[in-house]
């Protein structure tokens, strides 16, 4: 029995359709859902590494894919979940599978899974690549793209590149798109909880949407 079908089983007899309707309404009845919280899918997945082990690495593409095209949530944040327990086993190509996360089925939460969780963590693995990789991102046409090369840095704390973080904001600044306003506050955000002078001047010296420079001065003194 393939690894996805473990997941399948599994996650069937965990389903809750009670919880399903609420979890489906916050986001906007985007997508399906079985119902399975967070912490009780990270339970089954525990489980599932325990008796089976995990998968390996390269047949993760293959497994990612076939849980992207799942209707339900939750088969999603299996691949994230999955993935990141592989962190050890990563190699210089899994970035193709990150971006395949970030431009399909997108949505903030499946976006900002990977990146914090994946994409953000891979090129703290791989600095030779980085910042090819986001230059690309926050140069595409992409709105999600470009929001994951203005959040990717956000649990860098003292090793943020801040020139960088920076510019994609100064570049993304101007765009009316909500996810990434709400992305530019997110990441200044962040960023301030290790130098909020650095901020604080930042904002207050670059023309920002209402938005994102609240979202940005919400946690500075």
């Amino acid at each position: 029995m393939n690894y996805l079908n473990l997941i399948t089983e599994a996650y069937t007899v965990a389903a809750n359709p009670a919880y399903a309707i609420t979890m489906k309404a916050y986001l906007r009845d985007q997508f399906e859902h079985l119902g399975i919280k967070t912490p009780e899918r990270r339970l089954i997945n525990k489980g599932l590494k325990a008796e089976y082990g995990l998968p390996a690495i390269n047949d993760m593409p293959v497994l990612v894919k076939a849980l992207w095209k799942k209707p339900e949530r939750e088969y999603q944040y299996a691949a994230i979940d999955f993935m990141q327990l592989l962190r050890k086993d990563w190699t210089i190509n899994d970035i193709h599978l990150f971006e395949y996360m970030i431009v399909h089925k997108s949505w903030w939460d499946s976006v900002d899974s990977t990146v914090s969780f994946l994409a953000g963590p891979w090129l703290r693995k791989f600095p030779e690549v980085w910042p090819a990789v986001t230059n690309q991102w926050i140069a595409s046409e992409n709105m999600w793209l470009q929001r994951a090369a203005i959040i990717h840095q956000n649990a860098y704390k003292q090793y943020t590149n801040e020139q960088l973080l920076y510019s994609y904001i100064k570049q993304c600044a101007h765009s009316k798109e909500f996810f990434i306003q709400k992305a530019i506050g997110w990441a200044l955000r962040e960023y301030a909880k290790t130098n909020p002078g650095s901020v604080r001047k930042f904002v207050n010296n670059y023309p920002l949407a209402p938005l994102s420079k609240r979202e940005a001065l919400r946690r500075i003194d």
